[in-house]
């Protein structure tokens, strides 16, 4: 039987990927984590989501596990960067998305990492490996949380272990990771607000020979089906074989007793010929909207799913769960540390909850473009007529573009109205879901660019602020030496012989935030308050917002 404390620094109930990234942020600052997770095995067979994004990829480089995971996908980016909107497989291609999800095969300037495919489990599977390899971090894999009590000085835990034993464990901060069905959300008040979708899904893994055998109409990541009896996107799991299916429109409860259902059925009419069809796993489900009114109790804070559930659509749902953990482990980190007070933990949902609420909306708004709206009669018709249709439904296919190119989600959710940023009241670009423009603005995540030497400037940042010199004639004193008297971990850089970056960041200083985030920013000689920076953006004081020049 494993030991347990009676009393940990952080408790993590849920070990998905939330729990675990958040455990990876708080374990690599040495704070003490124990993580509790019923599974003790992770279901190959489910891939669940698919789509680690370009984001969640730059968190896994500052890591060190970007290559770790690239290494291990099953589907190389190099394979295949498109959705393919098509007949059938064996049918006629009626568009293509390219460069979907930010798989770019070549290095693309605004991204330090591009996109990745790969099934949940895998991602997961790293994560805990990456997780286990830090002394601070503990694993309970089997154990579940019972009970969850909330109060002033620290959470109470009734944790249950995998031989049945039970255990109660006091922790400084509880973070619930335990998703949509876990107790934590009750433990603090909190409930769902939102919607569900309307139209049932059905996802099916399957493996298929003639998949492999017979050439395909195309070659893309993902394949949405238009035109079948049955709509619906499949894509490789690997490139052996295995296969996994989204049949959209599929009502289990009204169809249970006609056959309709019949997964090997769906699987053919989503593919347009009579296959062979292994069956490995099928899951029901429908899209959720949904959001917590609330993300912080007294010492126990919501991340990932059990703060809100996204619908699938763009690929947005367990990214934002990483992004949460990001937020919210560094700033948890610093408290624990002493060099942040408790009112830090205020932004998180500050931040975070827009994001959600955005992501939530953008995702969302693809429920009424599935693939059964676009279907047509004849529209595989290999014919005059069928070629025209196909134009004409490929026209109307492009309001899916949102969904497959979404970096304005991905790399422009940023925080300006946050309390532990300093605003400069310049412009800032106004959100959009596909377009992406880099800007430096306060909350903002720090424009990437590659250096000469190959490197990011993502790799010279520190795991606490980082100070960018950017201008020969900027002082970084007055900061530093603040940071230095009140304990805040500042890494100071000098990037003053690359010109082109005082152009893209619009500064002469940049005080950047542990999670790449846009701090404050400043023009040499400005007389910058560097005692009023740091209290605000470590949480002990706001700073009034200027007056824009003209």
């Amino acid at each position: 039987m494993t030991d347990v404390p009676a009393r940990v620094p952080v408790l993590v109930v849920g070990g998905g990927p939330s729990g675990l990234a958040a455990a990876i942020e708080l374990g690599r600052r040495g704070i003490e984590v124990l993580v509790v997770e019923p599974r003790t095995q992770l279901d190959p067979l489910r891939p669940r989501a698919k789509t680690t994004s370009a984001r969640t990829m730059e968190h896994l480089r500052r890591w060190g596990i970007a290559d770790r995971l690239r290494e291990r996908a099953p589907l190389p980016v190099s394979h295949a960067q498109d959705v393919v909107f098509c007949t059938g497989l064996f049918g006629h291609e009626i568009t293509r998305f390219r460069n979907a999800f930010a798989l770019f095969d070549e290095r693309v300037d605004v991204l330090a990492e591009a996109g990745q495919q790969a099934p949940q489990p895998l991602v997961e599977e790293v994560l805990r490996e990456a997780a286990a390899a830090l002394p601070t971090v503990t694993l309970l894999a089997g154990w579940r949380a019972l009970s969850v009590v909330d109060g002033p000085h620290g959470a109470r835990a009734g944790l249950e272990a995998s031989d049945g034993t039970r255990h109660e464990v006091l922790a400084d901060w509880l973070l619930g990771c335990d998703g949509s069905g876990g107790i934590s959300r009750a433990a603090i008040g909190a409930r769902y607000e939102g919607s569900s979708g309307t139209v049932p899904n059905m996802s099916i893994t399957f493996r298929s020979r003639a998949l492999e055998e017979r050439p395909l109409c195309a070659l893309g990541v993902h394949y949405w089906v238009i035109g079948a009896k049955r709509g619906g996107l499949m894509g490789r799991l690997d490139l052996d074989g295995t296969w996994w299916a989204i049949v959209q429109g599929i009502d289990t409860n009204a169809d249970e007793n006609t056959g309709d259902v019949e997964p090997v059925a769906l699987v053919r009419e989503l593919v347009g010929a009579d296959i062979d069809v292994e069956v490995l796993a099928t899951d029901p489900w429908s899209a959720r909207m949904l959001l917590a009114d609330r993300y912080r109790g007294e010492r126990v804070l919501l991340v990932g799913d059990a703060a809100h559930l996204n619908p699938p659509w763009g690929g947005h749902g367990f990214n934002t769960c990483v992004g949460d953990a990001v937020n919210l482990g560094w700033k948890l980190a610093a408290v624990l540390q002493g060099w942040a007070p408790e009112s830090l933990l205020d932004s998180y949902e500050a931040e975070r909850r827009p994001v959600a609420q955005r992501t939530i909306a953008a995702a969302g708004s693809q429920e009424a473009f599935l693939a059964p709206s676009f279907a047509a009669a004849d529209l595989d018709a290999d014919s005059p007529a069928g070629k025209q249709l196909r134009a004409q439904v490929a026209g109307a296919l492009q309001v899916k573009d949102p969904e497959f190119h979404s970096l304005g989600v991905v790399l422009g959710s940023d925080y300006p109205d946050s309390p532990v940023v300093v605003p400069d009241g310049a412009p800032q670009p106004a959100h959009d879901v596909v377009t992406y423009t880099p800007s430096s603005h306060a909350g903002a995540r720090l424009p990437h660019a590659w250096l000469p030497d190959g490197t990011s400037v993502y790799d010279l940042l520190g795991d606490g602020f980082t100070l960018l010199r950017l201008a020969p004639e900027a002082d970084v004193a007055p900061l530093a030496d603040a940071a230095a008297r009140a304990g805040v971990p500042l890494r100071v850089v000098d990037l003053v012989h690359l010109p082109r970056l005082r152009s893209l960041y619009d500064a002469d200083l940049l005080l950047v935030r542990p999670d790449q985030h846009v701090a404050w920013r400043g023009a040499a000689g400005a007389g910058a308050d560097a005692r009023g920076v740091l209290a605000t953006v470590t949480g002990r004081a706001p700073v009034a917002v200027p007056t824009p020049a003209g």
